[in-house]
């Protein structure tokens, strides 16, 4: 392991990260967005007073910081740091692939460790690092592309242990994108999805990495994209997650399959949206999106009945889909034409084309939707269903040598951006 604090003199250590464990992702109140799509999954933030109209050029630029590397890894903010990961950083000694750590305040690197080598498979677009840190307590945990498993000490990036989702529990990817999980924390547990029909999914004691329960879907074509989130139905626990197979649900406490939902698509990569005993599911490359409903069978057993089946029409492919109250806003495929559909229908209510060009990843807060485009523009639209009506947009620092992938954070009121090596921080709260 290299470790960038220990030897640069301009890194600083960082502060122990306060996060109590036992949440549903492992979040506390101090920790606004400890992992993927934000504390809960849902890339919904809780900040209000936010910016209800851009000014011209976007919403104030508080600091642009570099170090962040080769990649298409979003951010995990958590106890004061920002934590990436990253290919040949520009603070790096070599091109090999790094978890890496930044001051909240003003980006400064803190730390970076190395977790292995770049991932150069595929297109140069294709290439670099893709999974989010999940952040909890002392611990920062990542998935590498090829499938290790690494958990640091979220204070310096010192290596406590690491597995390897393929050797370790005969994991594979249904596609040849390597992997890009965010890991689950919940309570003792870290839970996460190798994909096959050895372990589709396993949980782990997060302290050691000692296997707990692995759950097995039998014909599983391998591990898609997505992130597990959480649903409770009849007093059930459920993990929620994607494979390239389809939708499934895992029963909690013991790893028992309880239901799937097959789908096939080249790449199965969008986070499932969970309301209640509700799921929404929605993969691209011509799959569509569809509604399930959870029913609780007895006996702690799920069962799943079809609300509407997948309707093409409904499918994105890796920007995200977020819930703001009873409707959705995701991406058509990757062609950067947003829509609002109907949750409970599937009913499109618009379909509009902003101001930016190829793919876009959504996040929400307080009435607002954030699209970021593929070309780096973000633009804000009003959440409602009545049509796009656009409040502002900018072109971010540092876009347009690569697409602009990574999806948007929202924490502490201020908008966090990554664009290759290049982290950004705005202020987004009105004055």
């Amino acid at each position: 392991m290299v470790n960038l604090a220990e030897t640069r003199s301009s890194f600083a250590i960082a502060l122990l990260l306060l996060i109590a464990p036992g949440l549903s992702i492992g979040a506390a109140p101090n920790a606004p967005w400890p992992t993927f799509r934000g504390p809960e999954r849902t890339a919904v933030a809780p900040d209000t007073g936010l910016l209800q109209q851009w000014p011209e050029g976007g919403p104030r630029l508080v600091w642009q910081s570099q170090g962040a590397g080769r990649g298409y890894s979003s951010l995990a903010i958590a106890g004061n740091r920002i934590f990436t990961l990253g290919d040949s950083p520009s603070s790096g000694q070599d091109k090999d692939e790094y978890l890496l750590a930044f001051d909240q305040k003003d980006g400064k690197p803190a730390w970076g460790t190395k977790v292995g080598p770049a991932w150069n498979d595929g297109p140069a677009d294709w290439q670099s690092s893709r999974a989010t840190p999940t952040v909890d307590g002392d611990r920062v945990y990542v998935i590498t592309p090829h499938g290790e498993l690494v958990a640091c000490r979220s204070a310096n990036g010192k290596e406590l242990w690491r597995k390897n989702l393929m050797r370790d529990f005969g994991g594979t990817k249904g596609d040849s994108w390597g992997y890009s999980e965010s890991v689950l924390i919940d309570g003792d547990r870290l839970i996460c999805t190798p994909g096959g029909e050895k372990a589709t999914m396993v949980a782990l004691n997060k302290l050691t990495g000692k296997l707990v329960w692995k759950a097995v879907r039998p014909s599983d074509q391998g591990a898609g994209h997505a992130s597990i989130v959480v649903a409770t139905v009849g007093g059930t626990r459920v993990y929620v997650n994607t494979t390239s197979s389809g939708a499934m649900g895992v029963r909690a406490n013991d790893g028992k399959l309880l239901w799937t939902y097959d789908a096939s698509a080249t790449a199965i990569i969008p986070t499932p949206i969970v309301r209640d005993d509700l799921v929404f599911f929605s993969a691209g490359y011509g799959c569509g999106g569809a509604l399930l409903r959870q029913i609780p069978s007895g006996k702690g057993d799920v069962t799943i009945e079809e609300v509407y089946p997948l309707k093409q029409e409904l499918g994105t492919k890796h920007g995200g889909v977020v819930l703001v109250g009873d409707y959705l806003y995701g991406d058509t495929e990757d062609s950067g034409v947003p829509w609002c559909v109907e949750l409970l229908t599937g009913k499109i209510q618009w379909k509009q084309r902003g101001p930016g060009r190829g793919s876009v990843s959504v996040a929400a807060a307080d009435g607002c939707i954030y699209f970021h485009y593929s070309d780096g523009t973000m633009a804000l639209a009003k959440a409602t269903p009545d049509g796009y009506h656009e409040l502002g947009k900018f072109k971010a620092p540092g876009a347009g040598e690569r697409p602009s992938w990574s999806h948007p954070a929202i924490a502490d009121g201020k908008l966090y951006l990554r664009e290759g090596d290049v982290l950004l921080c705005y202020d987004l709260k009105a004055r």
